[in-house]
Parts: C-alpha cells; structure tokens; sequence
C-alpha cells in the first residue's frame, strides 16, 4: 500500500475538495394542490403522483 513521503499543501488539499458539497434539491410545486414538493417524488401533503392517488396521507385533526 502505498503511502504518502510529503505533506500535500493547504491549497492542493481544498482545490481536491472544491466539488464536494452538495447542492440543495430544487423544489417543484404539487400539480393537485401547490405545496412544495422534491421532482419525481409522491407529495407529502396530499399523496399524488403523476396527476393519480399514489399513498393515502393521514389528515390531522
């Protein structure tokens, strides 16, 4: 296995890491009912998907 003879630099380092962080998931709105909601996922306030019913969300109250 090899190993490292010299200590890589502060700025070699954080250039290596500059793609690192990730960004935030961009928000679509609910086709039913407008709430905020990630692409390609069932909403979580009403539970469709696709213009269809997918899950049953509880209601509280």
């Amino acid at each position: 296995m090899p190993n490292p003879k010299r200590r890589h630099s502060r700025a070699r380092r954080d250039r290596r890491r500059t793609h690192d962080a990730l960004d935030m998931m961009s928000a679509s709105t609910c086709a039913n009912c407008g709430a905020p909601k990630l692409p390609h996922r069932v909403c979580p306030a009403c539970g469709h998907y696709r213009g269809k019913l997918a899950v049953r969300v509880a209601t509280s109250g």
